[in-house]
């Protein structure tokens, strides 16, 4: 064998599994954002939007309580410091092939047990995928689509074997997903109840109020409280999700103490509505948390399988129409940045024109664009800007010639389809909150001739329509990692296009996207993802999709005080999980609210 070792490399075995990404703490006592002296006790809590009826988030049917991942350890963990890093959970670690990504072994901490004191084997680990593959939801069965088979070697080893080689983020994908017990799963997967399938977790489900509020209550014997990933981690004795119908309704609840943590996404109450008494009694305090993750794409999705969307320059004037400036100024006290790039604020995002290296990539590929999508790739991007009186004037006009361009025509004042159909759009959504972004475009649509109209549905209906693609436009959030790849295939892929239930809620269908996303699937190294997804961008913004809306890099948190963290922050995430709870602080935080 000697001899062969410089032709072939042997598998390797290690604790930690990188795609494209460093990892840095693979001999750490713990992870650097971590305080591993942190105190236990306290409660963290915080709000959640709508109801809940089931306690399992990965079958099809039901709406499931936030929170069940506290319930459940993974195989492997991720690093919230570097862009796709894993360190040991379930696995102690684990043994692949860099020269033949076609397979990975998982190999169980021996240690690793359920809550009822059972150990975790291969068998839990291949019953839930099995479980999961063919009875999850539609976006994560594509989503793992390459696995072929889960093999079980022994007790403690499981085998991933996969359809091919080239998905390489895929041995690190695998390690991501809740481990269930498979006596529950062959029992309970398919049952919408509130009981959770048997897990490992850091957390067991505490009390249960239907569609008010769920808590998880930390278990002392945990099995994995002192692995690397979990030194100073799970430090809150309780975590507590109160359900609010609306916004509004959870920012009184906030106020008068009925939950403590509250990301604040309405950048109006972040300029005046932290002003009430708790506030200027000291008991409140306001962070900005900054991110170095890409802000999720927000924007008003334009859903390709209708014929009135089928015209790029359509989709143009449709853009031209929403008044960014004016709204930022009103509605939203200057608080917010046009998003400019499906990655924006983050190193993936797409700025000037196509580098050398993106044309490399662009030039074979551009005959097979539409020529105002080619144009646009090949241009520096720039969102129209309006003079933020509120007339928006150029952008109808210009909206208004693009669409005669395309062939649509007025009578009486009202627009028509070139096939003689009025030009109707009605814009699905539920709850209250996008409602007063959504009329003053609304406004606008109508001063442009079309017969626009705002559609306002109960929670279970807009899952259901959205799942089927019932709807003219919608609002849709694409939140992205710093390490894209395969997953984009559900967002903008062709296939998905067509499968119900999956995330690619524009409907689009470009072989140029799909070639692209398969090589950022493949991609060999960190310049070739950022690369990759640079001009995956480019493609994205100029086929005018969507209508970006707003966003704001990192992210606004405000809290009771009485929680406290280390003074390093991850850079990805504000990472709540590593937080605690002061206990003097929390008793004058109780005694002022006693009050």
């Amino acid at each position: 064998m000697a001899g062969m070792s410089a032709v072939i490399a042997a598998p390797i075995t290690t604790t930690a599994l990188g795609h494209n990404s460093p990892t840095e703490y693979i001999s750490a006592p713990y992870m650097p954002y971590a305080n591993p002296n942190a105190p236990k006790g306290g409660t963290l809590s915080l709000d959640a939007r709508g109801t809940f009826n089931s306690a399992n988030k990965w079958m099809t049917t039901g709406v499931a309580m936030v929170g069940t991942d506290y319930l459940y350890d993974t195989l492997m963990t991720g690093s919230l410091n570097e862009a796709f890093t894993m360190y040991p959970q379930l696995a102690s670690k684990v043994t692949y092939d860099p020269d033949d990504t076609s397979w990975i072994v998982y190999h169980i901490n021996p240690a690793a047990r359920f809550w009822d004191g059972s150990p975790v084997t291969s068998s839990d680990v291949k019953a839930t995928y099995d479980a999961i593959l063919t009875k999850g939801p539609m976006y994560i069965r594509s989503y793992l689509g390459g696995i072929q088979k889960v093999q079980i070697i022994n007790k403690q080893q499981v085998k991933f074997v996969f359809a091919s080689d080239d998905n390489k983020e895929i041995l690190l994908t695998v390690g991501q997903f809740p481990i269930f017990a498979k006596s529950s799963i062959d029992a309970d997967f398919e049952k919408i109840t509130l009981t959770p399938l048997m897990g490992s977790g850091p957390y067991k489900l505490g009390r249960v109020d239907a569609g008010r509020a769920v808590s998880y209550v930390r278990d002392p014997n945990y099995w994995g409280r002192n692995l690397m990933v979990n030194r100073g981690r799970y430090n809150f004795d309780m975590i507590k999700f109160v359900y609010y119908q609306s916004d509004e309704i959870a920012f009184e609840g906030f106020k008068s103490g009925q939950y403590r943590f509250r990301p604040e996404n309405k950048a109006s109450n972040w300029a005046t509505g932290y002003n009430f008494p708790a506030v200027k009694a000291g008991m409140i305090r306001k962070e900005a948390i900054s991110s170095k993750n890409p802000v999720p794409m927000q924007g008003l999705v334009m859903n390709m399988r209708q014929p009135i969307f089928q015209d790029i320059r359509v989709r143009q004037a449709l853009t031209a129409a929403y008044d960014f400036e004016w709204m930022n100024k009103t509605l939203f006290h200057g608080q917010y940045e046009r998003l400019q790039s499906f990655f924006h604020g983050s190193e993936l995002a797409a700025t000037g024109t196509p580098s050398a290296a993106e044309m490399k990539v662009l030039s074979p590929l551009l005959s097979q664009l539409e020529p105002i999508q080619r144009q646009a790739v090949l241009a520096k991007w720039q969102l129209p800007t309006s003079d933020g009186s509120g007339f928006n004037r150029q952008g109808l006009l210009k909206a208004r010639q693009l669409l005669l361009d395309a062939g649509f025509y007025y009578e009486a004042m009202k627009l028509y389809q070139p096939n003689g159909k009025r030009a109707h759009i009605e814009i699905l959504m539920t709850g209250e909150t996008v409602g007063r972004v959504l009329l003053p475009y609304i406004r606008n649509l109508k001063r442009l001739g079309f017969d626009a109209t705002l559609r306002q549905v109960d929670g279970p209906q807009y899952y259901e329509r959205m799942r089927t693609f019932d709807y003219d436009m919608v609002v849709d959030v694409f939140a992205q990692s710093l390490s894209p790849g395969a997953e984009q295939f559900g967002f903008w892929g062709s296939d998905a296009a067509d499968q119900v239930g999956n995330r690619n809620t524009v409907g689009i269908k470009n072989v140029v996207i799909d070639r692209v996303i398969e090589k950022l699937g493949s991609a060999k190294n960190r310049q070739e993802i950022v690369l990759y997804t640079q001009v995956l961008d480019r493609l994205l913004r100029a086929g005018h999709y969507l209508v970006p809306l707003y966003g704001k890099s990192g992210t606004n948190v405000a809290y009771w005080d009485q929680y406290r963290h280390t003074e390093t922050l991850p850079t990805n995430a504000v990472g709540i999980d590593y937080w605690w709870t002061d206990k003097e602080a929390e008793a004058r935080v109780n005694q002022y609210l006693k009050k």
